[in-house]
Formats: C-alpha cells, structure tokens, sequence
C-alpha cells in the first residue's frame, strides 16, 4: 500500500474510522494530522463497537503505531479517559501510542470561553461548535499564546498556567461566565501530564524516521472538506484545515510523502451544525435517512441533518484534495428508496453553480438542481462482494464517480469490518 492521505469529502461523519481502520491492516503507522476531541470516528467489529476522539483508529490492530500528530489541539483530560477506556478493553497502547510534544493543549479555559462565547451568539448566527474549546485552542495558538503538549513536562507549568488563566477569567468576565479557580485548573491539568509523560515525544523525528525508513503511512483526517477554514462554508467551519494540504502541515512530512489521496463520501449527505446544506431534507425522506444510517453525531449524539448526495461538494472536495479515489459508505441506507436523487448543480437567482460558491449568503440560496435514478429495493448490508450488488446499486455508485469524475477505490455497505470492498486500491 502506497503512503495513503484519508480526508472526509463533505461535512464530516463520512465512515472516516471505519475505512481508517480497513486500511490500518496494510499500513505500518496511522497518524492523525488535525482537530481535536470535537470529532469522533466509530468503528464496529463484531458485537464491539468503538468510538475514538483523539487516537487514531488504527490503535484497534495490536501491531500498528499510532501517532497524534503536531496539527491537533489535544485535551489531555480527555486523552487519560480515552486511553484508560481503550486500556480496559484490552487495547493497549503503551509503547505503540505516540502524541506530539508541540501539539497544543485544550485546557478547561478553552472549554470555558467556547462555551461562553457561543451562548452569547444570537439564534441564527450560532456557529454550532461542539463547545469542546477547539476554536478557542487553536486561537491562541495563533496568536502565539498556546501552551503545548511538551509545556506539560515543563517543571514551570503552573506558572504558565496562571498567566494564561488570569487573561482567560478577564475574558470569562466579558462574556458573563464565572472564573475558574486557577489551583482547580492546575490540579486537573498536571494529573493528567503525570499520566500521558510516556506518550509524549517528539513525533515529527519519528515519522520523518519511519519515511525515511519507507513504512507505510496512513495518514487519518476528521471533520470534512466542507468545514475546513479556507474551504468550507465559512464562518460555519471548523478552526483547522481537514483538507489533504493539512496532512504535512500537522505532522510535520514532506508533501512527497503523501503518495495517494482518499476521499470518503457517504451515498447521500449529512452535516452537523448550523450553515447551508443545499440538499438537505426537512421531510419523511430526511428522516428516514437519519433512522436507517443512525445519524447522531458520535462526539455530541446531536441528530445530524440530511439530504440527498450533493455532487458539487463531491467535485469540490476532489478539486481541493486532488482526490485519487472514492471510497463510498452506508450505500446500504438506500436499499429502500424507489428513487434516489443526486444535486448536479445549483441554480441561485437565475444562474447556475457547478462549484461551491464562497459566498455564505450566495450559497444560502442555492436551490439544487437533480437527477433521479431508480432504486434497486433490495437489502445489501449482508453482501460481501461487490459483484453480488443489485444492478441498480452498482449503476448508482458509477453514476455518483461518473458525476465527480473520481474513481471508485472502497465500498461499503454496512458499519461492520468486513462489509467493506476493496475495488481498485
């Protein structure tokens, strides 16, 4: 397998982790390169059923090394709980789990002003964040205030965590919110740097040691195209680039590294959050789409919205990643649709858009424009090969790669492990 760069081709929750962890089986190292605990990837194999937030998906197989890499704002509270919980369940993770010492640290301030700060904003022009502190995090980090994950190890942290707190609480006090006690924060942050001082090194000799070494890298995205901050649906974005230009930027190796890109895209579409969604669905369809895909966000359980596969983000996504292949998910959840819509375009006052416009208030008002396909009516989650689908199943996955003008690379067709095919990668 050549070095594999996986990124969501829509507003996230895609099935990133479950074909994250299809192809950990060929590769050597699974790094995360951006975001933080505001994402989740779920992962079922057999009865058990995962869901991770900050360690990459690989870390289900015993002999994959897994790396979180310098693009991400870790909270490292969160980070003990995910790894004692892995732990419990027999996954372990010492000596196979390595976090970047200059990733930056979500500290309970963060979670604080996001929280403050979103419920300050009027109805309509909420963000939708997870409150998770994410934006708040990688804010400071840009203005060259953050603390990082080697600051943990630092004999000097309560120090620095009281300049910082002491700015936060002048913040927090603007904002209407209460201050927080800076021995609480301290207390809370140095148990948790106690536990994770094993994991923390410096991964960007590490990887670039591995590449050298030529192993084979997965490199793992989360959120979507449609939320990065250059390219998404700005402001209802996230504060990263899940896009494949992130990949080298958030763990430190050489673009010449990235050897072949991934898209990950559902049969139809789903976003969480506020901001436009041209195809969503506020009927019957809509919702039966949620109750058959179980559509609630693995980090929030927030029902996601959904709607009919919208190709414009498609050949957007594969535009801006330079996508090499699809690899398709919960085809599955069409098996009862007598007809199935697909957006090809986009009509927005008497004009038609063929790509995602930046206009926020342009693409508001985009109606789409569709094409129907007959459904094929028939179950396929219990199928195991790709040349045992319905006719009309396999001419619904051509159309949508005819449409996008990307080849079919995986398919999947139910959220187990093994109802997953390889086609063309």
């Amino acid at each position: 397998m050549a070095n594999t760069l996986l990124i969501g081709a829509q507003w996230g929750d895609e099935g990133k982790g479950k074909v994250v962890d299809f192809l950990s089986q060929n590769a050597d190292i699974v790094v995360r390169y951006q975001g933080g605990s505001n994402a989740g990837h779920t992962i079922e194999i057999g009865a058990e059923r995962y869901v991770l937030h900050l360690v990459p998906s690989g870390i289900l197989y015993p002999d994959k090394t897994c790396v979180i890499g310098n693009g991400l704002v870790i909270d490292p509270v969160g980070l003990v709980k995910e790894i004692k919980e892995l732990n419990a369940r027999g996954i372990m993770t010492a000596g196979r789990l390595h976090v970047s010492d200059r990733a930056h640290v979500v500290a309970p301030y963060h979670k604080a002003v996001d929280a403050a700060s979103e419920n300050k904003l009027a109805v309509g022009a909420k963000i939708g964040t997870t409150q998770r502190g994410i934006g708040p995090t990688y804010a400071d980090k840009a203005n060259r205030t953050g603390l990082r994950m080697g600051d943990l190890l630092d004999p000097a942290l309560k120090t620095l965590l009281a300049g910082r707190l002491a700015q936060k609480n002048e913040l927090l006090a603007t904002l209407g919110a209460a201050p927080l006690e800076a021995a609480k924060v301290y207390a809370e942050i140095h148990e948790a740097a106690l536990f994770l001082t094993p994991y923390i090194t410096d991964t960007v000799k590490l990887l670039n040691d591995a590449y050298r070494a030529k192993k084979e890298i997965l490199f793992e995205g989360a959120q979507g195209t449609m939320l990065d901050i250059d390219f998404g649906t700005y402001p209802f974005v996230t504060s990263s680039n899940p896009t494949s230009g992130g990949a080298c930027v958030g763990t430190g190796l050489p673009p010449r590294s990235v050897e072949r890109v991934l898209g990950v895209i559902k049969a139809y579409t789903t976003r969480v959050g506020e901001g436009p969604f041209p195809t969503e669905l506020l009927d019957a369809t809509g919702e039966g789409l949620r109750k058959r895909g179980r559509e609630f966000g693995a980090t929030t359980g927030r029902p996601r919205r959904c709607g009919w596969f919208d190709a414009v983000v498609g050949r957007y996504s594969a535009m801006v990643n330079g996508v090499d292949y699809w690899a398709i998910t919960k085809l599955d959840v069409l098996d009862e649709m007598e007809t199935i819509k697909v957006c090809v375009a986009y009509e927005c006052d008497g004009k038609r858009h063929e790509t995602v416009p930046a206009s926020i208030s342009i693409l508001e008002r985009c109606k789409p424009i569709y094409k129907e396909f007959p459904g094929w009516m028939s179950p396929t989650s219990q199928i195991k090969r790709y040349e045992d689908l319905p006719v009309k199943a396999k001419e619904y996955v051509k159309a949508l790669c005819d449409i996008t003008g990307v080849p079919l690379g995986v398919l999947s067709v139910s959220p187990q492990r093994e109802s997953t095919f390889r086609i063309a990668i």
